[in-house]
């Protein structure tokens, strides 16, 4: 296994990849028309009333972003004409039955396809039930039925999360590269029947549908909707909606995918390029994002987390050389008896904890000064870590909800005159707690992702030209000061830190 071979498989292949306007599905489109021009097609497989508007936001989300700079130089004016010829955006959705598409135009596409990746997914930890139970779960089961259609698939690609394992705090342990079996939960004595949970949410809407509908009435079911997702992501044994249904997809694609060439990839954390085609690119603001944005803006006073504890982090170049290379490997491996799994992870092999990030930080902005409005330096102020949640909720009671409280007794004395203030203080201070309720279980995750398959994969990796590292996925090979301080943090405030 080199880069020839990986870069060589590509080559006259048709590609279907879902969730290409989302941080991995832009570096997944990239590498793969760089490294092998004479790839057939690429299909992205984006929501838009037709094909013109798919194309448009194809166009605008994901060609003309910074990240294709390096493919763009290597084309020069013959850039647009390439993307012309090698990435079609087809008008869909996998929330729907033959993702959303008119039967002609499902079976052209059929007849193409050797290789579908699926990416797309909602990534909410708070998201409304029904809203995940559609993209994480159905949509698994229509891009299963599609793919059975295809008579030259050579490869299903399932990219889930790390984080189906569940919560893991109370204990230190080993999760294993292993499918979830069908029903399982990880709570003792309960079966998770995905069908019986789609009934119970159908069932949930109809009693909140019977209200005139208007903004109330809708509020009302949203909340409910998300209510109703972290209820029973609790009751099965999983800390939120989001790796919930994560974990129910990878459930559907067992139970649907028969005789298919099936892989599952589930990355942890995925941090900023590392090394191509753009060093600190990212979208979208992850769990560790909100440390380096809240410090940098200096508003951020403490936060929940104890620094000696593991932040498993890998970038999103190293996660997209790891599926190109499972892809090259598994391909066309029919009947397969289990399911190969590959963690992209990095806790087992390279362990980055919170205080490295920290440290990377503090050295970065004391390095690199903010600068105010006035011209002044900013000075860089230290942040409180709390090693519990009871701490840091103690901390907040103390801080904010007693002075909140002493508010509203003033406002009470004056006939209301602080209503506004101490309901959109309260609403705050309200939010706070409940991310602390929903993120909290992420702050002290003590398990660790063992990774012998992706290990072995690596181990098949010759490592001998330039060409051959740049389909690197060893998180051994990541120097972690040296990429937050250098990378990532600069990363971050580039491109999320408006």
């Amino acid at each position: 296994m080199d880069a020839a071979r990986i870069a060589g498989y590509f080559k006259r292949k048709s590609i279907l990849i879902t969730g290409s306007t989302g941080f991995l599905g832009k570096i997944l489109v990239e590498k793969i028309l760089r490294v092998q021009p004479d790839a057939s097609k690429i299909y992205l497989l984006v929501r838009g009333a037709d094909a013109s508007s798919a194309q448009q936001r194809v166009q605008e989300e994901v060609i003309n972003t910074e990240l294709f700079g390096l493919l763009m130089e290597k084309h020069g004016n013959g850039f647009q004409q390439f993307i012309q010829e090698k990435v079609v955006a087809v008008a869909g959705d996998i929330i729907y039955e033959n993702l959303g598409l008119e039967t002609p135009v499902l079976k052209a596409l059929a007849e193409e396809m050797d290789v579908i990746v699926n990416i797309a997914a909602t990534t909410n930890f708070y998201e409304r039930y029904d809203v995940s139970l559609d993209v994480n779960v159905m949509g698994v089961k229509h891009l299963c039925q599609f793919a059975k259609q295809c008579p030259r698939l050579k490869m299903f690609m399932q990219v889930s999360t790390a984080y189906v394992c569940g919560d893991v705090r109370s204990r230190e342990v080993l999760i294993l590269e292993k499918p979830i079996e069908s029903g399982e939960s990880l709570h003792e004595g309960r079966y998770l029947d995905i069908d019986a949970e789609l009934r119970l949410v159908k069932e949930a809407k109809k009693e909140l549908q019977k209200s005139p509908v208007d903004e109330a009435a809708c509020k009302t079911e949203r909340q409910a909707m998300k209510e109703l997702g972290l209820q029973r992501a609790r009751h099965f044994g999983w800390p939120n909606t989001y790796v919930f249904t994560k974990a129910m997809g990878e459930m559907m694609l067992g139970q649907l995918r028969g005789a298919m060439p099936v892989v599952i990839v589930r990355p942890s954390i995925i941090t900023s390029v590392r090394a191509d085609p753009l060093p600190g690119w990212m979208q979208g603001v992850r769990t560790i994002d909100t440390l380096i944005i809240g410090y940098a803006k200096q508003n951020l006073s403490c936060f929940l987390g104890d620094l000696s504890v593991v932040v498993d982090v890998i970038p999103g170049d190293m996660v997209v050389n790891a599926m190109m290379a499972a892809v090259a490997a598994h391909s066309e491996e029919k009947g397969q008896a289990v399911v190969p799994v590959y963690h992209a992870t990095s806790s087992l092999r390279n362990p980055a904890t919170y205080k490295v990030l920290y440290e990377s930080g503090r050295r970065h902005f004391y390095k690199n000064p903010r600068v105010g409005e006035n011209g002044e330096v900013v000075p860089t102020k230290e942040m409180r870590f709390f090693p519990t949640i009871a701490r840091l909720r103690l901390y907040l009671m103390l801080t904010f909800k007693l002075p909140l409280e002493i508010l509203h007794l003033v406002n009470l004395l004056l006939c209301g005159h602080f209503s506004r203030l101490y309901n959109d203080l309260n609403r705050k201070y309200k939010f706070v707690m409940h991310l602390l309720d929903v993120y909290g279980p992420f702050a002290f995750f003590n398990g660790c992702f063992d990774d012998i398959n992706m290990e072995r994969l690596r181990q098949a990796m010759a490592m001998k030209t330039p060409e051959d590292h740049m389909f690197n996925f060893d998180p051994k090979a990541i120097n972690w000061d040296d990429y937050f301080t250098r990378i990532h943090i600069p990363g971050v405030l580039k491109y999320l830190h408006k």
